[in-house]
C-alpha cells in the first residue's frame, strides 16, 4: 500500500472541505501544525536523553 495518487488526494481533500466547511480548515491546518511541532520536540528531547545516557555508560 503506497502513497495516495494526484486524484485520490484530491477526492480525500473535497471530502474534507465538505465535512468541516471551507472556514475551519485554517483552523484544522493549525492544530495539526501544532500537534506536529510538539511530537518532534517530544521526539528530539527522547532522543538527547538517550544520547547523554549512552554517553554516561560509555564512561563507567
Amino acid at each position: 500500500m503506497g502513497l495516495p495518487g494526484g486524484g485520490e488526494l484530491i477526492i480525500i481533500l473535497l471530502v474534507i472541505l465538505l465535512l468541516f466547511g471551507g472556514k475551519k480548515i485554517p483552523e484544522l491546518a493549525r492544530g495539526l501544525g501544532k500537534g506536529i511541532r510538539e511530537f518532534n520536540q517530544a521526539k528530539d528531547s527522547i532522543k538527547e536523553e538517550l544520547n547523554e545516557g549512552l554517553k554516561e555508560d560509555n564512561k563507567k
